[in-house]
Parts: structure tokens; C-alpha cells; sequence
């Protein structure tokens, strides 16, 4: 056992979390019959997975699916669609004799982790076994490659034994190739982010459709310190030319709620807290929960994608798009750096720097009409309708072989 993986078992085990602990090391009952197990690390990453869940479901119905994921969360989420065959639990940690026990009690025939989510053990075991090995959304950054790197032959022989690989954007996939992936093993280049679809069931209260108007209302989404300074700057400079300006910010972490109500605060601005219950009656909605921002999304005209004015890479373009929002951001987009390429290329977001920036694509954007000619190309653009439905052909074969 890994120096860490032991350290995160006795701190399960301090805590008194024996179910945890057990979780982790493989143990528990399985459901009956083969299984497909795929990993995805949070919920970004198991949400994009859905389409492909959705799909083995329908495909083999005399497969069940085993979901693991890094974080509770995550977890709770999968149970949360309540789909017949599939289970749901915390990874168990990458170690020879737990990946035994899960491949054998599970009865896994095939293998799918999704992107980041390379772990050395259970590759290499699955390949032993004849167990073929997908990953989906693939994403290597320039720096993880520099790492993987180092360590050449381990990076070979672990891609080398990868069976399929659709990465998400042609820079990762250039990257694994460089590192010991085979030509024959390469599928589309598809960002699976990009099949997100709205909840069917989404209905705001009345309350809050009535005080937020969707065409004058912009969300700051998923924000993180520094964000918020330039978000309440440039809703103040733009109320001045849009006096009826609604704003709902969205901190990335709900724990911040309270540093960024003290912000709101000392902005004079007026606001109500999602999280204490309070009715959204004033001009600002603090929007600090958790799993809610699909109906942000859902309420506002303009959404600005918080993280993008660091570095910390940005946030998804395509929930947004979804919706039908129009799209402002910064210039750090690197977490999602091919979404934002076929943006500015269409001309389907607009990309600012400062306050002053973001309050005139505000002003610039107060027609309902040009929120929704921005949202469409938005939309246009992010397309991977062909893609995707080559990519699930490609799981149907891998499934057959």
C-alpha cells in the first residue's frame, strides 16, 4: 500500500468512517453479472459521462455499470438519476489487490475512465486480464506531459495499453500519441462537456421569476476571489445605464458566501441570500449553494465565466451555451481552451479585461434580442452532435469485441 493511500485509510478510520475505509479498499457487496466500471473524478467529469451511461444502458441491457468517483458528491449525484443497473460508490484506492478484488467481484469486462483520471495499477490489470481500457474527454495539459514525461517508459507502457482514446481537444491527443499512445487507438476529438443537455424539470419559483426577469438579468457563474472585486464594479458602472440591472452571483465555492456578502456589503449593493432562505426580492441574488446553478443558468440572459480572469483556467462554455446565454469571459480560458477558440472564431462570446470592459458588454447587451443572437452562435458553435454519436458507436464496438 501507497505511503498515501495508507493515510487516507487511518484518517477514514480516525474519523470512524469503517464504511468509507471498507469503500476504499474494495469491499462491500457488488450487484450481480458483468460489469462495464467507469471512473470519473467529481461531477463535471461524471456528468459529461451521462450520454455514454445512457447509451450502454440501451446497447446492453445484460450489462450493469459500476460508477466510481473521487468525491461524495460526485457519488450522490450518480445515485441521484436513480437508473436501473447502475450502482455507485468512492474509488477504491490504485492498488493490485484491491483492483483484483473489484474486477473480479464486479465481473468488469470492460474498463472506461474519464479524462485526467489515468491510474497506473488498474490499467495494467485490466490489460492483463483482457479487459479493454476507454478514455473519454482526455485532457493532458502541457505541464501534467512535462511529468508523464520523466517517467517515459511508465507513460508507455501505461498508454500503450489503453484500447480507445477520444480526447477532448487535439492538443491532449498529440500529447498521449508523443507519450506511447498508438495511432490505432485514437478516436474523434470531442469534448463530451459539449452534450450537456438542461434538466427537463427545471422551474424557478415564482418569486424569483418575477424579481429576475431573464433580459435583465446577468450571472456572474462559478466566481473565485478577485472575480467578485471586478463583478460588483462593473454592475454598479452599468446601472447607471440600466438602472433595472439584476444581478445573480454564483461563488464557484458556496463556503465563501459569507466573505462575499461582507463585499456586496461595503458596495452599498442590496441583496438576498440563497442560502438563509431569504426571498429574492432585491437587486442582487447571493447565490451561495450548492447544485443550483442550472437554474442561474435558466434565469439570466448574460453569464459571465467566472475563473477567467486569473489563472485558473476558466469554466465551462457549454452549460451556458446550453441555455441559450450570451457569453462574456476573460482572457484565462486554458481548462477550456478549444471551446473558446471556436467561440472567437464565430464572433459567439465577447471577451473582456476589466470592469470597464465587462459594464459595456452589459450595456451593450440590455436588447433581449441580441442576448439571444449571441446565445444562438454560441450554441452553433460548440456543436459535436457528429462526434459524439461516432464516439458512441465506437464504445458499442469496444463493448462487442
Amino acid at each position: 500500500m501507497t505511503f498515501v493511500s495508507l493515510v487516507l485509510l487511518l484518517r477514514d478510520c480516525l474519523r470512524g468512517d469503517w464504511a468509507l475505509a471498507a469503500g476504499r479498499l474494495g469491499r462491500g457487496a457488488a450487484a450481480p453479472g458483468p460489469h462495464l466500471w467507469l471512473h470519473a473524478a467529481s461531477n463535471g467529469e461524471l456528468t459529461s459521462a451521462r450520454p455514454l451511461i445512457e447509451h450502454v444502458l440501451s446497447l446492453r441491457p445484460d450489462l450493469g455499470i459500476l460508477i466510481t468517483c473521487n468525491t461524495a458528491s460526485a457519488v450522490e449525484l450518480a445515485k441521484s438519476w436513480q437508473l436501473d443497473r447502475v450502482s455507485a460508490r468512492l474509488a477504491p484506492f490504485d492498488l493490485g489487490f484491491i483492483n483484483r478484488r473489484m474486477l473480479k467481484k464486479w465481473q468488469v469486462v470492460a474498463h472506461v475512465t474519464m479524462e485526467s483520471e489515468l491510474w497506473p495499477d488498474r490499467v495494467m490489470r485490466c490489460s492483463a486480464a483482457g479487459i479493454p481500457v476507454a478514455i473519454f474527454g482526455a485532457r493532458l495539459t502541457q505541464r501534467t506531459a512535462r511529468g508523464w514525461a520523466r517517467v517515459g517508459r511508465l507513460s508507455r507502457r501505461i498508454l500503450g495499453r489503453i484500447s480507445y482514446l477520444s480526447a477532448q481537444d487535439s492538443r491532449s491527443l498529440a500529447r498521449m500519441r508523443a507519450l506511447g499512445l498508438r495511432a490505432s487507438a485514437a478516436g474523434p476529438v470531442l469534448d463530451l462537456k459539449a452534450s450537456y443537455t438542461p434538466p427537463p424539470d427545471l422551474t424557478p419559483d415564482t418569486a424569483l421569476h418575477a424579481a429576475f426577469p431573464r433580459a435583465q438579468t446577468w450571472l456572474a457563474a462559478s466566481t473565485h476571489p478577485g472575480d467578485e472585486q471586478v463583478v460588483i464594479k462593473a454592475h454598479l458602472l452599468a446601472r447607471a445605464s440600466r438602472p433595472d440591472l439584476r444581478l445573480i452571483l454564483a461563488p464557484r465555492h458556496a463556503r465563501r458566501g459569507d466573505g462575499v456578502a461582507a463585499q456586496l456589503e461595503a458596495a452599498g449593493l442590496a441583496f438576498s441570500r440563497r442560502s438563509l432562505g431569504e426571498p429574492p426580492a432585491k437587486e442582487v441574488l447571493l447565490a451561495d449553494t450548492m447544485g443550483e446553478m442550472a437554474l442561474w443558468y435558466a434565469q439570466a440572459g448574460i453569464v459571465f465565466i467566472g475563473g477567467t480572469l486569473s489563472d485558473r483556467g476558466g469554466h465551462t462554455p457549454y452549460e451556458p451555451a446550453a441555455f441559450g446565454g450570451a457569453i462574456v469571459h476573460g482572457p484565462d480560458v486554458h481548462n477550456f481552451s478549444a471551446a473558446f477558440s471556436r467561440l472567437q472564431r464565430a464572433g459567439a462570446a465577447l471577451c473582456i479585461k476589466t470592469p470597464q470592459d465587462l459594464a459595456q458588454a452589459l450595456v451593450e447587451l440590455e436588447n433581449p434580442a441580441a442576448q439571444a443572437r449571441l446565445g444562438v452562435a454560441a450554441q452553433d458553435a460548440l456543436h459535436q452532435a457528429d462526434a459524439l454519436e461516432r464516439v458512441k458507436a465506437d464504445l458499442g464496438r469496444l463493448l462487442a469485441a
